[in-house]
């Protein structure tokens, strides 16, 4: 048997089950409140969904060369922000120029972890540090990427302690965010992950 992770679009679900029983023969269908959580083929080949279904849906991406911010609903971006900011990466000195640097450095992971912090307030949470919990924009789960230690700083900001506790996914293989980079992972976030697992041809 060998294993596979794919990412398809919800909407695209229900013809990829249909062509995995073209494939694997006829086999029975799990669900779940009506919604696809596993497949078995005839000949032994198996497919778990995992759903990430959360309306409205939270973006924050944030590596060393900037961040991406936006709240979405059925796949489209409401309200999205896109900024640069300049982290050093390294340097070759050594002694007190290199504890300048891990100064410097440091205080532009700061600067940056805050203005998207910033961000996120103003967009995902309307600027209120406490929403109401039925308040109709504030989202119901967070896609997170980037860098794992910024998002971390980001994430841990006492303005969005309203958000601590959402369902996240994370994507930590973006690279450093851009409009594109930042409708890729919304397009990923929304997506069904599938575990597939198919015997040897």
């Amino acid at each position: 048997m060998t294993t596979r992770d794919l990412e398809v679009a919800p909407g695209r679900l229900d013809r990829w089950v249909a062509g995995f029983h073209e494939r694997h023969g006829e086999g029975p269908v799990s669900r779940d409140r009506g919604i696809v959580v596993a497949a078995a083929g005839a000949d032994g080949a198996s497919a778990v969904f995992d759903h990430f279904s959360c309306e409205p849906l939270g973006v924050v991406l944030v590596r060393r060369g900037g961040y991406a911010v936006g709240l979405a609903r059925d796949g489209r971006f409401l309200v999205a922000k896109v900024g640069t900011r300049y982290v050093q990466s390294r340097t070759a000195a050594g002694g007190w120029s290199q504890q300048r640097f891990a100064r410097r450095r440091g205080n532009q992971a700061d600067a940056l972890a805050d203005a998207a912090a910033g961000h996120a307030l103003r967009l995902l949470l309307s600027g209120n540090e406490s929403p109401a919990p039925n308040a109709p924009d504030r989202p119901k789960g967070l896609v997170v990427g980037g860098d794992r230690a910024l998002v971390g700083q980001v994430m841990a900001d006492s303005r969005l302690r309203a958000l601590a506790d959402l369902p996240r996914r994370e994507l930590y293989d973006l690279p450093d965010p851009r409009r594109d980079v930042l409708d890729r992972a919304l397009q990923r976030g929304r997506a069904v992950r599938i575990r597939l697992t198919e015997p040897p041809t």
